[in-house]
């Protein structure tokens, strides 16, 4: 039987539909993200805003009064939904949610600018998978890792999406212990806050220095200081502390707050003397330690 021969001219099979749910939140460039915010971020009576997204995406009552208080509250919980669910936090999920508050106007307006972030970032990962897997030059003079492949365990690897938290916790090895505790009151708590460590978010390979002045100034909103005498005698802690008052001369910003867990044989560090701490060895105000600490995390 002869076979017909295919017609040149006929048009090309649509190309396959974009499952939206299986695109995560880092596709969505800054555009959309401003644009999100300039519909969600003013308080309306009329229509759902940015704090009954924060409620359908699982905040709590004292994470959206953290909120409250900044520029851009959509950037931001967006950002921290992507951080805190990096396997549920995607494109299609974000829209069914505004689908379901009500908010079509959004959805129209932005639907093409979604579409296309959203092909431009499965162009790359299939751009990035036909990559070879090994190059013919020698390029052992050239760093095998850069800012855009992440410096913590929940960066995107391509550069698209990083990792920010509410507070950077200055320690020195043998205060871990009590970091582990801070750990399970400010984040396994009601006050839900997300602590960066370096020894459980940040990836190894990187030089100290740079990632720390990276997750201090541009990652982390305020900074703990957990203060003992053998943090004393940390060359890493002295740096971290030292750049952290040159990001605000003064404690202006309340940048910096100062923890002492235990009894010291040394004096206080005196370039943290003018500020005020968080006692945690006086017996008086111990029952209110945690609830300060969170609550001083948690401003603007």
């Amino acid at each position: 039987m002869a076979t017909t021969p295919s017609d040149p001219s006929a048009s090309p099979s649509p190309a396959p539909a974009l499952d939206l749910h299986a695109v995560p939140m880092v596709a969505l460039n800054y555009g959309v993200r401003r644009r999100l915010g300039l519909y969600l971020n003013p308080r309306a009576a009329a229509a759902a805003d940015w704090t009954a997204l924060a409620e359908a995406l699982g905040c709590s009552f004292l994470e959206i009064r953290r909120l409250e208080g900044l520029p851009d509250p959509t950037a931001t919980l967006l950002d921290e939904w992507s951080g805190r669910c990096p396997g549920g936090a995607t494109v299609g999920k974000l829209l069914d949610v505004l689908r379901s508050l009500g908010r079509d106007d959004v959805l129209t307006d932005l639907a093409g600018s979604v579409e296309e972030d959203c092909k431009k970032y499965w162009q790359r990962k299939q751009e990035e998978a036909n990559q070879p897997l090994q190059v013919p030059a020698v390029d052992s003079s050239v760093p095998k890792t850069s800012e855009l492949m992440g410096i913590t365990i929940r960066d995107d690897p391509y550069g698209s999406g990083t990792e920010i938290f509410d507070a950077f916790i200055c320690y020195c090895q043998k205060d871990l212990q009590f970091v582990q505790e801070m750990i399970k009151e400010l984040e396994q708590t009601e006050f839900k806050l997300k602590l960066c460590v370096f020894d459980r978010d940040v990836l190894p390979g990187t030089c100290v220095w740079s990632i720390s002045g990276e997750l201090i100034e541009r990652r982390c909103r305020r900074m703990v200081v957990v203060v003992s005498d053998d943090y004393l005698e940390s060359d890493e802690c002295d740096f971290q502390t030292k750049f952290a008052l040159s990001l605000s001369p003064g404690a202006r910003h309340k940048r910096l707050i100062p923890v002492k867990y235990k009894s010291m044989k040394n004096e206080f560090p005196s370039i943290l003397r003018f500020i005020t701490i968080c006692d945690y060895t006086n017996p008086c105000t111990k029952k209110w330690f945690w609830k300060r600490l969170a609550k001083s995390l948690m401003l603007p």
